[in-house]
């Protein structure tokens, strides 16, 4: 087995881990009495990153790997963990709101709005490069801005009914 094959093998694992954590915390956030907005865009979502993952292994599984951009992605999922560490039970793949929770703003959401999305836009594109691939890089780069500006709009919504929600109440 490949080096490229070896890593192709435990991204995907590590996806297919967060799909099962974000539908584990998805189900107890709406238990508690959370919502989902926007959930018409999330098979769009899916597809992209299931493509992504194929390409991947399709053109990708047997080339060489740059060490330098490999280390990069490596860095990056540092940053993944302390995203995840930082949401903790809040973390999904969805638009979760949970009405009268505020939102969070300690680890990299004090740096950023939007630390998740910079982290995955990063991965798409260096993880092909690490595989010698950059036009994989390249589709998929503009691809995921394409779905993430579907989805920033879709969250600054959700959070808008949130904070309208509030507004109600403290009237």
């Amino acid at each position: 087995m490949s080096l490229a094959a070896v890593i192709l093998a435990l991204v995907t694992l590590q996806r297919i881990g967060e799909l099962v954590l974000s539908r584990y915390n998805t189900g107890r956030l709406k238990a508690r009495g959370a919502i989902e907005i926007g959930a018409n865009h999330y098979p769009l979502v899916v597809a992209v990153h299931a493509a992504w993952l194929i390409a991947l292994w399709v053109w990708g599984r047997d080339q060489d790997v740059n060490r330098l951009a490999l280390a990069l992605f490596v860095a990056l999922q540092g940053f993944r963990l302390w995203i995840l560490a930082t949401l903790g039970p809040r973390w999904t793949t969805r638009v979760i709101v949970l009405p009268g929770e505020q939102l969070v703003a300690s680890g990299p959401y004090q740096y950023f709005s939007h630390p998740n999305y910079a982290v995955v836009a990063a991965e798409i594109a260096l993880l092909p490069l690490a595989l010698h691939l950059p036009l994989l890089a390249l589709i998929f780069t503009a691809l995921n801005a394409a779905v993430l500006v579907i989805r920033i709009r879709v969250e600054a919504r959700a959070l808008s009914a949130v904070d309208g929600q509030r507004a109600r109440r403290a009237l």
